[in-house]
Order: structure tokens, then sequence, then C-alpha cells
């Protein structure tokens, strides 16, 4: 098989493995105060403090949660509901129109069932969410603001926010600002204390880690409320007894994923283009979604016009190529991706795309069987639209 799906989860890295095949043989709860106990715990605080070197990040910021998405809730829901909680006026979310559904339908509970108001901040035809929008939805009603989110970078199109300078306008208005690292880890530089924001998600089997287990990074002045409730770990923000090989094994991915990223991405930087190229040479009319530049090196999002995305995505399947039509929390749902709607994409086209995603263990072969058989796979999809339309 011939795997482009690396955005969806990708292999595990060897350090990664190792460390949580270390971890498994041993014994002991983190929060146990015998010898063993306390043995785990130390493992789970040096975990912690390798995950924070490789962020930059101070250890004490480090909330350990079962993945991504419970690091976007417990950020989305837990500030604003701090926030209520000083200023009842505070029911307003500031939140990106291409944001993934973790963040999306948070926000959207907030508001179905905690009274929350959002404003959509909309984003440009690459993807590209400006500070200025921001900054013109929070001088709407600043006080009316309980948090803003962006995601750092796109896991559909690639394109990259510019994290810094919205965290700063947020900050103007003394309003805490959250972002979706989740694809970002490991394929561009991300420095959390440098980046300026409040919180920070992050998932560990985007970057080789295991699945399971993600982080909210979060600064230790900025108020979030539990969503867990037991026995009071991670700053009583997150209760429940810790994964202590898969912080091991995420916090070993991290490192490894964070000393390679310069050479990783010059790689797939390459091969990214590479892609696009080929499939151009072989669908003459093929539209590439996103940032040309200012994008992730390992993401390519493709429309092929006269296409069904998931008919072509199983013509490629057919083929041994992995690829998506889209975020893979959405498999299985036959509808166009919401990211390339809010760029502007008509949607007969939008449902017509697929995202091919490169990671470590990506190589020319991959980019060459895509370049292979895509020609012949969009022209059968064609043909089976054609097909359905006139039956």
């Amino acid at each position: 098989m011939r795997y482009l799906d690396h955005a969806a989860t990708t292999p595990m890295l060897g350090g990664a493995i190792e460390a949580v095949q270390d971890e498994l043989g041993r014994l002991g709860n983190p929060s146990s105060l015998h010898t063993a106990g306390r043995q785990a715990r130390r493992r789970v605080e040096e975990a912690r403090e390798e995950l924070a070197a490789a962020l930059g990040a101070r250890p004490s910021e480090v909330i350990f949660t079962s993945g991504g998405t419970e690091a976007d809730n417990l950020a989305i829901k837990g500030i604003s509901r701090a926030r209520v909680g000083v200023d009842d006026r505070r029911r307003r979310l500031l939140i990106g129109a291409t944001e993934h559904h973790a963040v999306l339908d948070a926000a959207k509970w907030c508001q179905s069932k905690e009274q929350a108001e959002i404003t959509w901040l909309e984003v440009d035809e690459q993807g590209l969410l400006a500070a200025e929008t921001l900054r013109a939805a929070i001088a709407d009603d600043p006080d009316s603001v309980a948090l803003a989110s962006v995601m750092w970078a796109n896991n559909e199109i690639g394109t990259l926010a510019p994290v810094a300078e919205l965290a700063a306008v947020a900050h103007e208005f003394d309003i805490p600002f959250h972002t979706d690292a989740v694809q970002a880890i490991g394929a561009v530089p991300v420095d959390f204390a440098a980046c300026g924001g409040d919180a920070l998600a992050l998932s560990g089997h985007k970057f080789g880690g295991p699945a399971g287990v993600g982080a909210l990074l979060l600064r230790r002045d900025v108020a979030c409320e539990a969503l867990l409730h037991g026995g009071g770990q991670e700053r009583d923000l997150r209760s429940g007894t810790p994964n202590v090989a898969g912080v091991a094994g995420m916090a070993r991915a991290a490192s490894i994923a964070v000393n390679d990223l310069v050479q990783q991405a010059a790689r797939l930087a390459q091969l990214r283009q590479r892609l696009i190229a080929g499939v151009r040479d072989q669908v003459p009319d093929v539209v590439v979604n996103g940032h040309p530049s200012q994008t992730l090196p390992g993401v390519v999002s493709l429309s092929f016009p006269g296409c069904q995305g998931d008919s072509l995505l199983m013509l490629l399947d057919g083929q041994g190529i992995a690829c998506s039509t889209g975020s893979a929390c959405d498999a299985g749902v036959a509808r166009a991706s919401h990211v390339l709607l809010a760029t502007g994409v008509d949607e007969v086209l939008a449902r017509g795309s697929l995202r091919f995603s490169l990671g470590h263990t990506s190589e020319d072969a991959d980019v060459d069987a895509v370049i292979a058989t895509i020609g012949a796979a969009v022209e059968r999809a064609r043909r089976a639209g054609i097909t359905s339309v006139l039956a």
C-alpha cells in the first residue's frame, strides 16, 4: 500500500515505540504513594518535561489528555465557562470558519447548551485568516468575548495561520487565545511561549506518537474549568489515571519530530511539489486548494472537476493508494468539505476533492504511484459521474 494519509494518522516513530514498550512492562499508578507509584509518577513528570522542552512550554503548562479532541473541548468549554463565571456578558466565541470539528462542534455545543454566541471568522480564498478580521470581530463588542480560537495549520488544505499576530490582537483586548496545533507539531516550528497563545491543543498520533493520548498546553494564569472530575490529576483540570505509556511515547515522538523538523520539512516540500506537478501533467484542469506558500509541507488538497471525491478515493484505494476526501473524523459522511466551502470553492467542485498527505515514511515511490494512476482514475470517475446523471 502507498500510504498518503499521514494527516489522519502517521506511523509511530521507532523511538516512540521503544518508549511505549519499555513502559508497558512496568507497574504502578502515578497517584499511589508506594515506591512503584512514585516511580510511575516520576516517569509521567519526565515525559511532561520532555514534551514541554520540545514545544517551548513550561512543564507546569502541560495538561495530558486522551487526544486533540479532548484538548480542544477542554479549552473551548473550560475557558469560556470560567470567563462567563467572572462576567456573564462574556458569551461570545470567535471561531475560525475552517476549524476542525473538535473546535466547531465544541463551540456549537456551548451555543446550544450554555447560551454562547458564535462569531465565525471568515478566511480568504486560500484559507488564510487575517489578523484584521479578528480585530474587527472583537471591536464589535470586546466585553462580550469569552475567547478566540484559530487553528495553527489547517488539516484539510494545509494553510498556516499567523498565530502570533492573532494572539497579539486578542491580548490587546485581554481575551484568551486558543489554537488547535494538532497538524502543526513536527511539521512546522511550534513554540508555545513565543507564539503568545494561551492554550494549544496537540495529539500524539499526528507526529509519530501513539493514538489515544494528547495534551493541552495551558498558561498558568488562564482560568479554565474542568470537564472531568474525580482524582484531581493534571492541575485538577483532567481527572483520571494518566496513560503512562502513552505520554512517554508521545513525549519521545515530539522530541524526535522537532529535532528532525527542518530536514523532514524540506524533504516533504519537494515531494509535495513533485506530486502537484505530476498530477497537473495528468489532469490539467485540477485545482490546487490552500495557500501556495504559507502551508504545511506535506499536505496537498486537490479538486478534480467532474468527479465525486469518494468515487475517486475508492478507485485509488483499489490501486493500493490510501488518501482522503478530507478530515478522517468526517469519514463516511458524503458532504462537501466545510473548509473548502469557507474558501469560496463551489459545492460541486468541493465534492470532487482529495487530500494527499505525506509524512516521515513517505518516499518518491508513493508520489510516483499517484502520478501513474491518477489520470485513469479521474477519467473513470468522470465517466461514472456522467453515467449516474444520465441514469
